[in-house]
């Protein structure tokens, strides 16, 4: 209760309207007790009428007026004289003199608190203005324990009044709350609730029904939301059902173009002419197709298997890239270098390094082949305190503008013509899975340098 919306909202609402009455409370107790002295005062002139009348009153008469008028003595200024009309014994000594002429407010509320919190019973002298301008001042003396009563006995009605004000409309903020607000954003979480248990079933989707602006607002919010994310699944569905099916492709015509592999030597040994002049253009074919079912079953794996990290030779790992390399460029006219320091030793995977050096190295140098003009292909690597860099450098064309914008998005990143893209799609996985990060550092006529991050670590010797 106390930690849902509408019960705060009902403490809250409880103390604040409390708040509000006890700023109230002070100047009306200050206001009650001006009214009580000025009410003594008015009591007491009219005794000291009584007795102007006829000066032959007698005692008894004389004290049932000070009794009645629950004063001590009553002083009347009238005619600049200053005139003892009644009097009688003073218990003791007067303490303070209040002067009710023209008071201001802070007076009046400081003058009640102190008294309101004073329990001694105390003799004061109250100034005032005669009635009816009957004189120039009145003067009464008085006892104030009466008076403190008096006001807490007001005191306390105004707190009784206030409670049952601020119960009363705590009440009826909390109903309206729980109607206006509460509810519906229940009915917001239900609907979230049932679309997360069924994504599927469309009844889950929110019908946005709220006159509310603001939470009108969420409920189209959160009906968009749901939409986009229905059809996000939905194609998402439809997606893994594709890639299972082209995985179960590619393996089978994997094997039969592994097969027609065989038989390309026997071609290429043709005395036909015209055979041997597109054997190599049927092997090459074969091989890139090949090569393109093997990446799409890796890719298309549920997950890449955790690195096995260890301290790795990093120029060891580059020279069984370069030397693979090599093989598909018997001319020669694709130089590979091997500029990483003998000594440089990164933590890491070697069996996957050398994937991800190998599908850099090679599309740097198809990227060079394609040009039928010769290149070089550079594999550096360097340290820092945090880190280690790898950078595979050529002296190719460059990327278009559309393989950059897509550049590791698996068959959208391809960077030459009938590529797949998925190469750097499975580096960058596999780099990110070192905690590291793969990026295109630069691309332009002069050639495209690919960046590697491995970070150091703890485990970095």
């Amino acid at each position: 209760m106390l930690n849902s919306l509408s019960g705060r909202f009902l403490i809250l609402t409880t103390v604040f309207v409390m708040l509000a009455e006890v700023l109230i409370f002070v100047p009306s107790v200050a206001g009650f007790r001006e009214d009580y002295l000025l009410g003594r005062l008015e009591r007491a002139q009219i005794a000291s009428l009584a007795l102007l009348a006829d000066d032959m009153l007698a005692t008894e008469l004389e004290a049932e007026l000070l009794e009645n008028a629950e004063v001590f003595n009553v002083v009347l200024r009238r005619n600049e004289m200053r005139q003892l009309v009644l009097s009688s014994p003073i218990p003791e000594p007067i303490s303070a003199t209040y002067d009710l002429r023209d008071p201001s407010a802070m007076t009046l509320i400081g003058d009640a608190m102190i008294r309101l919190f004073t329990p001694d019973n105390q003799i004061v002298r109250v100034i005032g203005a005669p009635v009816r301008e009957a004189g120039l001042l009145i003067e009464i003396t008085m006892e104030t324990a009466p008076l403190r009563q008096a006001m807490i006995d007001y005191g306390l009605r105004v707190l009784l009044l206030s409670a049952v004000i601020s119960i009363f409309t705590a009440v009826l903020l909390f109903l309206a709350v729980r109607a206006l607000l509460v509810r519906p954003i229940k009915g917001v979480v239900g609907y979230m609730q049932r679309y997360a248990a069924a994504p599927e079933d469309a009844r889950g989707i929110i019908q946005p029904s709220a006159s509310l602006i603001e939470l009108r607002e969420a409920e189209e919010a959160l009906l968009k939301l749901q939409t986009e994310l229905t059809q996000a699944l939905k194609q998402r569905e439809r997606l893994a059902q594709l890639g299972g099916a082209v995985a179960k492709v590619s393996h089978d015509l994997r094997n039969i173009l592994t097969s027609a592999q065989l038989f390309t030597d026997r071609i290429e040994a043709s005395e036909d002419p015209l055979v041997r002049r597109l054997a190599p253009k049927l092997v090459g074919s074969i091989t890139r197709a090949v090569s393109l079912c093997e990446s799409t079953l890796a890719f298309g794996r549920a997950e890449e298997p955790a690195p096995t990290l260890t301290m790795v030779h990093l120029s060891e790992v580059v020279a069984d890239v370069v030397e693979s390399e090599a093989l598909a460029d018997p001319d020669g006219c694709i130089v590979l270098e091997n500029a990483v320091p003998i000594q440089l030793t990164v933590r890491a995977d070697p069996e996957q390094l050398f994937r991800v050096l190998l599908n850099l190295t090679r599309n740097a140098r198809q990227a060079i082949a394609a040009t039928k003009s010769p290149g070089t292909v550079t594999i550096s690597g360097r340290e820092d305190v945090a880190d280690w860099w790898i950078e595979v450098a050529d002296t190719g064309p460059g990327l278009p503008p559309k393989a950059q914008q897509h550049l590791f998005t698996p068959f959208q990143g391809g960077t030459r013509k009938g590529g797949s893209g998925l190469g750097l799609a499975i580096a960058s996985e596999l780099v990110r899975g070192h905690g590291g990060r793969l990026t295109l550092k630069q691309t332009g006529p002069e050639g495209t340098v690919f960046e590697i991050c491995l970070p150091r670590g703890d485990g970095a010797i």
